[in-house]
């Protein structure tokens, strides 16, 4: 009974990651690209279009060359199906640009398909976009677009000079982490780059403060957790309520192994924590998972009684297909057979 033991493991994986997913789904649409949390402290880098040192001249002198050039009537495959962002084009009441992290996702938008055009090609498209934009703020942001792409080329400079290695001292990661905040500063005004980078610079400093205060050993467990909490006040809303939901789901977790014999008790927990729809939600996830949970079992007692009779693999493979077919739909069946291929 091998097979059966492992789905201790392996199922309640699978619908941990199905709420984890359901929890934070809110969160993260509604999250910028630019305010998403690094998977490593200690690696202060741009998750943007790279760019390769290799251009003869700056990057911005495409700008005014891209005029010039054609816009394909295709979009690069990785952009094809896909929306241009939106909610860029402000302007004050003088007809000035207003600068906003929107704006910068248009850059990126189309900066990504680079390698699939060149970036004269991306430049143009780019400026294309920016023509429906009136006079002054049409020429600002053409503008701004130059200065973005000489700053990526800095960057990307500045980090081949870091080289392959992160940092690990907490010193040398808020040493670079100022270069590059100061760089920014550098190739764009103040205005703008707090717009395109504001949330993404108040992550990096949590994340410095949360690496701060996890090596504080002065600090009681209790210390460490309200520190934490203080410092999460400073991050961007959509990315509170992340970490929060994650915390809820981390409980959840704990409350269902806590009370599994009690569903009443459990059923009241989950009203009390999410709200009555979202408890809703997740009893029917748990409802799901159990019937899941008992035709698996008799699926895997049953191939196990396959695999021990000494079919031929041809045989033995269309046996299986029939049992998939017998306990599992057919969304289910994918499911089936992915696990299947880890026991």
């Amino acid at each position: 009974m091998k097979s059966v033991s492992r789905l201790a493991f392996t199922v309640p994986v699978i619908i941990a990651v199905v709420i984890a997913l359901w929890l934070l789904a809110d969160g993260a649409e509604n999250q910028p690209a630019s305010a998403r949390p690094y998977g490593n402290a200690a690696d202060i880098k741009t998750n943007d279009a790279d760019f390769s040192t290799g251009h003869q001249q700056p990057p911005s002198k495409l700008v005014g060359e891209s005029a010039e050039l054609t816009v394909p009537g295709q979009p690069p495959a990785s952009l094809a199906g896909t929306t241009e962002p939106g909610g860029w084009a402000k302007t004050d009441r003088f007809g000035n640009l207003v600068p906003t992290g929107d704006l910068r996702q248009l850059f990126e938008y189309y900066l990504s398909a680079l390698g699939e055009e060149t970036l004269s090609q991306l430049v143009a498209r780019i400026r294309l976009a920016l023509s429906v934009l009136e006079e002054p703020a049409r020429g600002q942001a053409l503008d701004t677009l130059g200065r973005y792409l000489d700053y990526k080329l800095a960057l990307s400079d500045l980090e081949a000079a870091y080289g392959e290695a992160g940092a690990s001292e907490p010193a040398e990661i808020e040493r670079r982490m100022l270069e590059i905040h100061a760089l920014r500063r550098t190739w764009m005004d103040a205005a703008t780059a707090e717009a395109f980078f504001a949330d993404e610079e108040t992550i990096d400093r949590f994340q410095l403060k949360k690496r701060s205060i996890g090596k504080d050993s002065s600090l009681t467990e209790q210390q460490r957790e309200e520190a934490l909490a203080e410092a999460e006040m400073a991050l961007p809303e959509p990315v509170r309520k992340a970490r929060q939901d994650t915390r809820k789901f981390s409980r959840y977790e704990q409350a269902r192994v806590a009370m599994a014999n009690d569903p009443e008790a459990l059923r009241a927990w989950r009203r009390q924590e999410f709200g009555d729809e979202a408890a809703e939600k997740l009893e029917g996830l748990d409802a799901e998972q159990k019937d899941w949970n008992r035709r698996w079992q008799s699926y895997a007692k049953e191939r196990e009684a396959l695999e021990a009779s000494g079919l031929a693999e041809p045989e033995r493979e269309e046996g299986l297909t029939r049992l998939r077919e017998k306990y599992f739909s057919e969304s289910e069946r994918v499911r089936a057979q992915a696990l299947d291929s880890i026991q």
